[in-house]
């Protein structure tokens, strides 16, 4: 059984043993350190929480794995884990072919659509069509960077990158960009907050392209490592024992899991 006890000076969050035994070195849990609510955030006291932090601690607590949430800036995270800073990745990243050229992927733990949202009032959907002459804002070194490059530039949107999602939001708030793409999960919650209600709206999902927006969010390791089946029957585990949807009831209301 584990303990989770939160480090807040550093942003860690430790799943520690409980048990007179020596404990081994944590494993290191990689989070983008840009907030991406409502996966993992800050809270006002610095505590990181969200969906993805308490799957993490269900994850670590099933594998009986100590492990210390390490908060890594999005555009450094796969070199981080090549690199051995940190052991493993939790931060919604999604299983590519492209990403499996450096790195592993354990199964996915969860899988949404990518959507688009807009300025109220303003005609567009989440097509080539729909976004011609808009400027379209992404996240920087994610898959709806590179869907957007492919399916929405040149004739179509203008494409514009941000190092986070957070300030492509603020820039369609302020009428700077006429849309932004991401995570529909993610985009719902901005679309709850105060800023997002009072400027935009869902204008609709992109078709599916599997080969740029992958198979669902998987816990990124280093090729050949061992912790790939850990966290499989990790995730298997949780799903079976009815904890993963114990904490995703409390944050959706539909099955993030998806298909």
């Amino acid at each position: 059984m584990t303990n989770w006890t939160r480090t807040l000076a550093a942003g860690v969050v430790a799943f520690a043993a409980l048990t007179g035994a020596a404990q081994a070195e944590a494993v290191k849990i990689g989070i983008a350190a840009e907030p991406y609510p409502p996966f993992a955030s800050p809270d006002a006291a610095g505590n990181w929480v969200g969906w993805e932090v308490e799957i993490i601690g269900a994850v670590c607590e099933a594998a009986k794995l100590e492990c210390a949430i390490t908060p890594v800036a999005w555009d450094g995270i796969i070199p981080a884990l090549t690199t051995k800073k940190i052991d493993a990745i939790m931060a919604s990243m999604s299983i590519t072919e492209e990403r499996k050229k450096t790195i592993d992927f354990s199964d996915k733990y969860y899988n949404t659509p990518t959507s688009v949202v807009g300025a109220k009032g303003t005609k567009m959907d989440a097509t080539p069509e729909g976004l011609k002459g808009k400027i379209l804002g992404v996240q920087v070194s994610t898959i709806h960077a590179d869907y957007a490059k492919k399916h929405f530039a040149g004739s179509a949107a203008e494409i514009k990158e941000y190092q986070t999602q957070d300030e492509a939001n603020a820039d369609l708030a302020a009428g700077r960009i006429d849309a932004t793409q991401a995570d529909g999960i993610a985009l719902d919650a901005f679309l709850a907050s105060e800023q997002g209600k009072a400027c935009c709206e869902l204008k609709g999902n992109v078709a599916d392209d599997p080969a740029i927006l992958g198979l669902g969010a998987g816990v990124g390791i280093r090729q050949g490592d061992p912790l790939k089946d850990t966290f499989n029957a990790a995730i298997k585990a949780i799903r079976d024992s009815g904890k993963y949807d114990e904490i995703s009831k409390k944050y959706f209301n539909f099955d993030i899991y998806g298909g």
